[in-house]
């Protein structure tokens, strides 16, 4: 027998799922095909990351090695539920992956959060790594930012907009990001976080290379390293907490006052509002200051704060997308599944709730939410292919099958899809026009652009 698959989401998820049952022991013959609604590959490898951090975009040269095998199609440019369907992937394939991450920003609720000047960090990040879908421009008017959260793409988000434009043009920034972020009149990034500086999730290479920034001073405040027992003991027993503290206290020798630029951290200080100012727009950042509470967590002092911000970015974590035809869970920003097997929840059935959906399966962010680093994902697909390859009884039993069907399908509906051959053409093409700039690469921004290239259209 030969399983023909369909892996919707073409990221590290998708790519590292394809890659793991090509290489799984089994009793069958496997066809894979990667759909994706960008007309390139590699997901939030390409259009998540920060351009100044080679290492982590490294990553992509492991999944060019897989695709470039040759035993797996890729679609690009074809979005999911409207070029192709359930349905359709039903007629045509035994089982479906999905593993279209997690793109959206998670909420955060205070008041004012919706005033002009306010965003969502994962709009600002796939605006300056030239995400196809997103705005050319983005308003970079404020000279002082409020950023919330202490994660890495908080991090990435504050470096990028406290770093001097010139330092990125060695990486593959687009040419529109740098013409925006030269416009910037900003002087201080402050980065909030409810919890203690031993508590961030920052990466310790992430900290330290912040620390590293020209012309931007790191400004600490010694009230916020007065540790209790919990923090004392997370510095003893995790080797990446020590780092993270041995940088902070790097930080808190310097002599500080002569960068033209600042970043600020406030750690211990809980949400409450983004302030109006001028105009109705972002005026100031308002919260209560916290301290641990004795249990590993912490608890509000009454007092409150605030600091005079004309921008607030929210950088809490990222949440999934609902898909057509499929169940999603709103709450978590999830496919319901159990270990990758997507489970039903239809509530004008309930007697089929939490069934397994015969056929279809879930893997990487949108399976297990946004968490972990983007080579946890391996073993995440491990086990959804682990239970595909055991549920031949469970898959779909397709009308058409053939190889050729998905391609007549898209042609036949004039869908301008791009393939592998056509990512190559678009991977070469942003390189050449980085070369007589002495750039890795300029990237291509505007989706027609993408396309054009890639189908080698005049």
């Amino acid at each position: 027998m030969k399983l023909r698959l369909a892996i919707v989401g073409a990221g590290p998820a998708g790519i590292y799922a394809a890659d793991i049952l090509l290489k799984h022991e089994r009793s069958f013959d496997v066809s894979i095909d990667l759909f994706d609604q960008l007309p390139a590959p590699y997901g939030l490898v390409r259009y998540g990351v920060a351009p100044d951090h080679p290492r982590i975009k490294g990553i992509i040269n492991a999944l060019r090695d897989v695709l470039d095998r040759g035993d797996i199609r890729i679609f690009g440019n074809v979005r999911f539920g409207e070029d192709l369907t359930l349905d359709d992937l039903q007629n045509h394939y035994h089982a479906v992956i999905f593993s279209t991450g997690a793109v959206r920003d998670a909420e955060l609720r205070i008041p004012g959060i919706e005033l002009p000047g306010s965003y969502g960090a994962a709009d600002f990040v796939s605006w300056y790594d030239g995400h196809p879908d997103y705005p050319r421009e983005w308003p970079l008017e404020a000279e002082s930012i409020a950023v919330v959260g202490n994660g890495n793409v908080a991090l990435d988000v504050a470096r990028m907009l406290v770093k001097h434009p010139e330092d990125l043009l060695p990486t593959e920034i687009p040419t529109n990001v740098y013409e925006g972020l030269q416009t910037s009149p900003v002087t201080d990034v402050h980065v909030f976080g409810r919890r203690g500086p031993m508590q961030v999730k920052f990466t310790p290479l992430e900290l330290r290379e912040l620390g590293e920034l020209r012309d931007v001073d790191m400004i600490v405040h010694e009230e916020d390293f007065d540790y209790d027992e919990a923090s004392k003991a997370a510095i003893e027993s995790n080797k990446q907490v020590l780092v993270i503290d041995r940088v902070f206290t790097q930080w808190r020798a310097r002599e500080v006052g002569q960068a033209s630029r600042r970043l600020h951290f406030h750690f211990y200080a809980k949400p409450l509002e983004v302030v109006a100012g001028e105009g109705g727009c972002v005026g100031a950042f308002r919260y209560e200051r916290t301290e641990p509470d004795g249990h590993g967590g912490v608890r509000g002092t009454g007092e409150i704060r605030e600091v005079p911000v004309q921008a607030a970015y929210r950088a809490i974590g990222y949440f999934g997308s609902p898909l057509p035809g499929i169940p999603f869970d709103a709450q978590r920003g999830v496919i319901p599944n159990h270990e990758g097997r997507v489970l039903r929840t239809d509530d004008s059935s309930p007697d089929q709730a939490n069934e397994v959906m015969p056929g279809v399966y879930a893997t990487g962010w949108i399976k297990r939410g946004p968490v972990g680093l983007i080579g946890h994902t391996k073993s995440d697909a491990m086990e959804t292919i682990s239970h595909l390859v055991k549920d031949q009884s469970n898959w779909w039993s397709p009308a058409e099958p053939g190889e050729q069907a998905a391609l007549d399908l898209l042609e036949s509906r004039g869908v301008k899809f791009t393939d592998l051959e056509g990512w190559h053409r678009l991977d070469e093409h942003e390189i050449a026009l980085g070369e007589p700039e002495g750039r890795a690469r300029i990237k291509v921004v505007p989706r027609d652009e993408m396309v054009r290239v890639s189908r080698a259209e005049s």
